[in-house]
Formats: structure tokens, sequence, C-alpha cells
């Protein structure tokens, strides 16, 4: 029974995000938080400190008249929504400012931690059952590496896998970020659609990444991990893994949608190199189990021959099996860790593959975190330093492929890495340099 005019005062009193949460309160409430003469006085104090529309000094009939026509020229929320803009625009700018310093080691931003800190950034995941209810899942365990982050989410009060239709995996940033408040998850927020993934028939669909006595992983590409109760043919585990690469801007400059697409890179055109794009490749490589790390290394100067291209890959030999002298020990034997509430457990035979591979300019040229199961190759160790069983581990995505051999060394109880090869798109390589191989 309040006065309008009453009401409008109090609200004016308020702080941005006060007034997005009383204006999901009722419908009067709404159109009376969406008035524009409060949200000019935010914008104007906030975003233009100069500009004295409601502090009369100089100028003052001048500003009175601006006061008026932005007032009254425009639908009611304009200026809501015009300072959410500014403001969330302003400060993905700064966040942006923060990863430009890069890791010569990685070539990749040196303050992703800090940055994810600074935007409040988080991730949840949302099912979508068949009847169209949503299901959002927080609260995910945090796992940081040199060049990825592993997210891993659990819980006791999950739906069924046979009524999923849909995964979608979201950065999720407060919508008015506040560095001197911690984030307040009630509060507005912002969801960046980072990807998508279909689960009807999920099961038969996808590939079966490996198993132990109490769930068997699912690859869903890319770099998602689906764990699933053998009895009970339920989710246990959602486990993700994204490279430090683009994670920010997928993260943040997405919509609720819509994923963010990069833009195209500009090629540096070299007329003088006649094999521009085919050398000075440098490689950083990590593999680990979410909680161990069994390889991290990284390999300079790899390069290809005009020879070595064939079925529309450009080869780039990083470890030979004829050159004992770049074999690698693993550390540990290979398995991915996952734990929920009540279990924990260690699947065997296969781990996650963090690959940064840069270009001769030391930009990111194809960058993925994925997880790689092993297979027991058929063919026996021809090696002289080493008898064992080989193992192969293979990934493929639409950028390329990778292809790694180890030998299971028994005596020692050790693999080694006797064979890595990358072999990249050549329609990859055109688009990114503007050439034509």
């Amino acid at each position: 029974s309040m006065p309008s005019e009453m009401l409008l005062k109090i609200l004016s009193y308020l702080d941005a995000v006060s007034l997005l949460s009383v204006g999901c309160v009722n419908k009067r409430f709404h159109e009376l938080a969406n008035d524009n003469g409060i949200w000019l006085k935010l914008y104007s104090s906030s975003l233009q400190p100069k500009w004295t529309i409601w502090k009369m000094k100089s100028k003052q009939t001048e500003s009175v008249s601006l006061g008026c026509a932005a007032l009254h020229d425009k639908k009611p929320g304009y200026w809501k929504k015009e300072y959410i803009f500014k403001q969330t625009s302003a400060f993905k700018t700064r966040i942006m400012r923060l990863v430009k310093l890069l890791d010569p080691y990685t070539g990749l931003p040196c303050k992703n931690k800090e940055a994810m800190k600074v935007s409040g950034l988080s991730w949840v995941i949302v099912l979508k059952d068949r009847n169209g209810k949503e299901h959002v899942i927080e609260k995910p365990k945090l796992s940081f590496k040199d060049t990825s982050v592993t997210i891993l989410w659990y819980g006791t009060d999950w739906p069924c896998l046979d009524i999923l239709s849909t995964l979608k995996l979201f950065g999720v940033t407060p919508l008015l970020p506040d560095q001197s408040r911690p984030p307040n998850k009630n509060g507005p927020r912002q969801f960046s659609l980072i990807a998508e993934y279909h689960l009807a028939n999920l099961t038969e669909s996808n590939a079966a990444v490996g198993a132990d006595e109490l769930v068997q992983l699912f690859s869903l590409s890319p770099g998602l991990l689906v764990g699933i109760w053998k009895e009970k043919n339920e989710i246990a585990f959602v486990m993700a893994s994204l490279h430090y690469n683009q994670l920010l801007e997928r993260s943040i400059l997405g919509s609720a949608t819509v994923q963010y697409a990069p833009p195209p890179n500009k090629p540096f055109l070299d007329d003088i190199d006649p094999e521009y794009g085919l050398h000075d490749y440098s490689l950083h490589l990590d593999l680990h189990g979410r909680s161990c790390m069994y390889l991290c290394g990284s390999f300079k100067g790899l390069f290809c021959r005009k020879g070595d291209i064939e079925n529309g890959y450009l080869r780039l030999t990083v470890v030979s099996l004829k050159d004992n002298r770049k074999h690698l020990p693993i550390i540990g034997t290979f398995g991915i860790c996952w734990e929920t509430d009540v279990f924990k457990g260690h699947v065997k035979d296969c781990f996650v593959m963090d690959l940064t591979l840069l270009d001769e300019t030391g930009k990111p040229f194809w960058c993925f975190s994925a997880p790689v199961y092993m297979e027991l190759s058929s063919k026996a160790s021809g090696l002289y330093d080493y008898m064992g069983h080989i193992y192969t581990a293979d990934y493929v995505d639409s950028e390329g492929k990778v292809c790694v051999e180890f030998v299971w060394l028994e005596e020692t109880k050790e693999y080694i890495t006797v064979s890595l090869v990358l072999y990249v798109s050549t329609r990859k390589v055109n688009s990114w340099y503007g050439t034509n191989y």
C-alpha cells in the first residue's frame, strides 16, 4: 500500500546488487527496481564521476536537460542494462590485462590463478532431464597443473542417468563483482557456456576409458569424463579438464546459450622462408592422474619436412624409437584418481594429457586437456634396450592426432616413453599461417 514515490526514494539508497535482488520480489518491485532515474544515478556516479547530472555545479542547465532526456526518451530498464553492460565490460577488460604476461616455459599466461580468483570464477554443470527440468551441480573440487585445471563434481542426489538428456558445462562469475567482498553465490551471476554434451545412450555411444571395482569411466569430447556406478548405472561423478589457453575467455566472455568463439589467428606473412609453418614448434606436455603427475616435459625445435606430409597431416616427431637418449621414464603407474562423498578409487591404465603446442612466434597453436586410455599393443618390443610389453595411447580431434608408445619394464616396475609423434592437420596449419600445404 506504500506509494510508489516513497518506495522509489527508499530504493534510491540501494546499491546495484541489492536493486537486482529487490527486482526479484514481485512484479511491482521489478518495475520499480528498473526505474531509469535510479540506474542513471548509479551509472553516472560510478562510471563518469565528472558528469554532474545529479550534482548541479557547473553547466547546471545543460546537466538537467541531459538528465531529463536520458530519463524520458528511454524505455524502462534501459539504464539498468547500460550500467550492467559497462560494469561487466570494464571488469572483463581488467581480468584480460592480468593474463597478458606470458610464462616462457609454457607460453601461457602467468597469472591464470590470480585472474580466476579476482574474477570470482567458478564452474557448474547443469543436467537436464527429458521433461526439461534442470539440476544445477556446484561446489566442485579443483586441481591445478602447469597448463590446466581439473574440476571434479560429485554428490548423492543426482538424477537417474536414464532420464537425463544433456549436460552443460558453464563458467560462472558474479554479475557485478565487488573486489572488496568475497563472491556471493546467492547474488546475481552470469553464465558462460563452455560445452554441451548429449547423454542419451551415454554408455553405448561413447568410448570407455577404464574401470575399477566400483565405477566405469566414459570420455565425452572435449575433455569430460563421466564416472558411472557399475551396479546402479547412475552417475557417480563428473570430471572436466580445461586447458588454460583461452580458459578465461570461454568461462567469462560467452553467454548462457552461445559458446565463446576465439578470433582467428592473424598470420605473420613470411615470403622469404620456403618452409614457413613447418619448423620451430615448441611442445609442453603433462601427463597426470588429477592428483599426481606422471610426466612433465618441454621440447623445442620441432619440425616437419615436406616429404613427411601425408594424408592431410604434418608429422612432428618428438620422441623417436631409434633415439634412446630422448626416451622418458614415467613416474609411478598410470591411473586417474576419483572420489565421492563416501568412496575413493583409482582407475588404472588411463591418464589426463595436457598438450600445448606453440608456433615459431611462441603463440599457442594447438592446445587441449583430455582423458586418454592405454591399450596393450599386439606387437612385441623390438628394442634392444628394453624388453617388455608395448602400450599405446592415442588422442584425436579435429586439429590433429597424438600417438604415444610406452614399454613396461617388469624388472623395475616402470614405463618408458619410447615414441611420441604429433600429427597436425594441414587444414589447421594452412588456416593459421595462410599457407597451402
